[in-house]
């Protein structure tokens, strides 16, 4: 089946020429020939001058923003911080990877500036807006629910309900250093949950750029024959 356009002013006509053969219903053919055409999937030089080197700078980003979600949300899953979003989710690892995704969908669209690849850059990016946001409120919400002080109970029941009459003093500052070190540790949870926010907003930065760029970039395209004629 082959699909032909005709554009004139303020009207598209495509023109389909069926496979009779073919089980698939008619629109999934069309977006078949269309993904295939050469037009969509060709090179575009255009593209490549439009874009320049911009998306591959911005894909290396969400690639490291992606592998530090990940290298980090390990830290914050192995140390138990009665965080349940954190351990029942694990929304670190897929969100890291999401970003990678988008990261070299960003490096390929400008490598190899086909029609194709912008338009599933720019798709990609603005459902990546919505996952930086998520991220956002993930890690907000963590940051909020990260509690330590439990292992203190329960390694010191006394601590508990006070000072015991019958408690030793070497207990007593068994006590003290154990909840100095879990008050230690904890900022160093939130320190790194906190640059995990900051990351998840420079997601949000790139990936808003990235889908503007794109979109820039396809409008520029039809814009060319106009010029041309």
């Amino acid at each position: 089946m082959s699909v032909t356009m005709t554009k004139t002013e303020g009207v598209t006509i495509l023109t389909m020429n069926s496979d009779p053969q073919s089980r698939w219903p008619p629109l999934c053919q069309i977006l078949k020939n269309l993904c295939y055409s050469p037009v969509c999937c060709s090179v575009s030089q255009h593209l490549r001058t439009v874009q320049r080197s911009c998306l591959s700078v911005l894909g290396t980003i969400q690639i490291m923003v992606g592998l530090l979600n990940i290298g980090l949300g390990v830290i914050l899953s192995v140390i138990p911080t009665y965080s349940w979003q954190l351990h029942y989710t694990g929304f670190p690892y897929w969100l890291g990877a999401l970003f990678i995704v988008f990261g070299i969908t960003c490096i390929l669209s400008e490598r190899f500036s086909s029609a194709c690849l912008v338009i599933l850059n720019v798709i990609l990016n603005l459902a990546g807006v919505g996952f930086a946001i998520a991220a956002i409120v993930l890690y907000s919400i963590n940051i909020a629910n990260m509690h330590l002080w439990y292992s203190c109970y329960y390694n010191y029941p006394y601590y508990r309900w006070g000072t015991s009459p019958t408690q030793d003093p070497q207990e007593i500052y068994l006590q003290q250093k154990c909840l100095e070190s879990t008050e230690l540790l904890l900022m160093l949870l939130r320190s790194i949950n906190a640059v995990l926010i900051i990351l998840s907003v420079l997601e949000l930065c790139v990936t808003i750029s990235s889908a503007v760029l794109g979109i820039k970039a396809l409008r520029s395209t039809e814009k060319e024959p106009e010029k041309s004629s």
